[in-house]
């Protein structure tokens, strides 16, 4: 542990969002959600499971509070339910959600955490959904007036907030692909969505900053390196490719007002004149969530050579360098404004053994990507501060509840949480910086 030096300034965090583990689905006045809707559509996720409850957050905010603060960590990352807030996208607002994250932004301060707040985490309202989602330019407009009244309400408390939560996910995996909510099979429809999720980044930006919300205002993206397989002409283009769909689709518009050339991408045709400066808006800081690099194969097997480090449970490989690799080519491509990382993490098939849960390969994967990102900061990538995704086991999405990346372990049949290995040594990693 000694080896992880980082600065007395960095920021120690974990992170959740609010389908994955506030459950109370029908309670307090929230509104459906396209990930209810989703989740409730027999065949969509494993076992048939569903966020009704997950790890009822909800109804144990003050327990969970203080599992994050066991941890030591001066950092919290959660996101707002939208349809808890504003139970259709649009209209009325709902007092008991509004008061419900009011408790856990105050609940936080009182124990000497700072509130990192996401507005979208995937769970649109299903209200606006029914009204075309967020291929539909008005869904952005609805954004917009959310973020400020969100903004108004939580901003003088808030340290940071985010207007989206890896909009590539929503795109492609929910609207190309179809494995998330709200399930369409569509590039058209991808493409639009992607556009309108930028878009409304740019205008609750300019919304919230209309409103003298001061708390710093960034967005999230999940991004990763793609490695050729080979050396061959054909796996370098496809690198290039698949770089230029996952990274620079988002990251070009904005940072350079334009979308890339190279991703063998349609032209979307619901760009209007100057979206694209409403899109490329200041930011104070860019998150980045990491879990592993692409590994780019025109004719071999797709998938890497074992390496030392293994696979998580996700299937996705162990490879810390990719953290280092990516930061650096960023910082070499973009001016950027601070980066935070605010998802890292390793799904393990964790139990729990005499009242402990061991998870030594979690501990190395923290560990490594620790040190890629110290190696990262020594080549003069700005970096703030680092979230563990996440703070316990919750609901993964298309996986429900199979997969397990908390640092405490739930047992969803009586929500018993139970400090992980990772835990501890998390915990000890904060502490040994604290008395540095």
């Amino acid at each position: 542990m000694s080896t992880l030096n980082f600065p007395s300034t960095f920021h120690w965090g974990v992170a959740t969002s609010a389908y994955q583990i506030e459950g109370a689905a029908n309670e307090g006045g929230r509104g459906p959600s396209i990930w209810d809707t989703y989740s409730h559509t027999p065949g969509k996720v494993l076992n048939g499971d569903t966020g009704d409850v997950a790890c009822d957050h909800y109804h144990r905010l003050e327990e969970d509070l203080n599992l994050i603060q066991s941890l030591g960590v001066d950092s919290y990352r959660f996101s707002i339910a939208w349809p808890r807030v504003q139970p259709l996208g649009y209209g009325a607002w709902n007092p008991e959600g509004l008061a419900f994250y009011d408790r856990l932004v105050d609940g936080l301060l009182a124990r000497g955490i700072a509130p990192h707040i996401t507005l979208y985490h995937w769970d649109l309202p299903q209200g606006l959904q029914d009204r075309g989602g967020w291929e539909s330019r008005e869904t952005a407009l609805h954004f917009a007036e959310y973020a400020r009244v969100m903004g108004e309400r939580l901003g003088d408390r808030a340290a940071s907030i985010c207007t989206h939560n890896e909009p590539w996910c929503t795109a492609v995996l929910g609207n190309e692909l179809g494995r998330f909510a709200p399930g369409i099979q569509d590039q058209k429809v991808m493409l639009r969505v992607a556009h309108h999720l930028l878009l409304s980044h740019g205008l609750a930006l300019q919304a919230m900053r209309g409103a003298g919300v001061k708390a710093p205002l960034g967005i999230v993206l999940n991004q990763s390196p793609a490695t050729p397989a080979t050396d061959s002409a054909a796996d370098k283009a496809l690198a290039a490719k698949e770089y230029a769909m996952f990274v620079r689709w988002y990251m070009d518009p904005l940072f350079k007002k334009a979308y890339p050339e190279g991703a063998d991408l349609p032209v979307c045709d619901v760009v209007q004149a100057g979206d694209m400066d409403t899109i490329a808006q200041p930011m104070d800081f860019l998150g980045i969530n990491y879990y592993t690099r692409i590994w780019s194969s025109a004719a071999t097997p797709p998938v890497p050579a074992p390496n030392a480090h293994g696979v998580s449970d996700m299937g996705w490989e162990n490879y810390a360098q990719g953290l280092r690799d990516l930061l650096v080519q960023i910082h070499t491509d973009y001016t950027l404004p601070p980066i935070f990382i605010t998802e890292n993490g390793f799904a393990s098939p964790d139990a729990v053994v005499d009242g402990t849960v061991a998870d030594p390969r979690r501990i190395d994967y923290m560990r490594t990507h620790l040190q890629a990102l110290l190696d990262a900061m020594a080549a003069g990538v700005n970096v703030q501060g680092f979230f563990y995704w996440s703070l316990m086991d919750n609901f993964e999405w298309d996986s429900g509840y199979d997969k397990r990346f908390g640092l405490f372990y739930v047992d969803y049949a009586t929500q018993v949480r139970t400090a992980k290995d990772s835990a501890h040594w998390y915990r000890a990693l904060i502490a040994q910086h604290r008395a540095a």
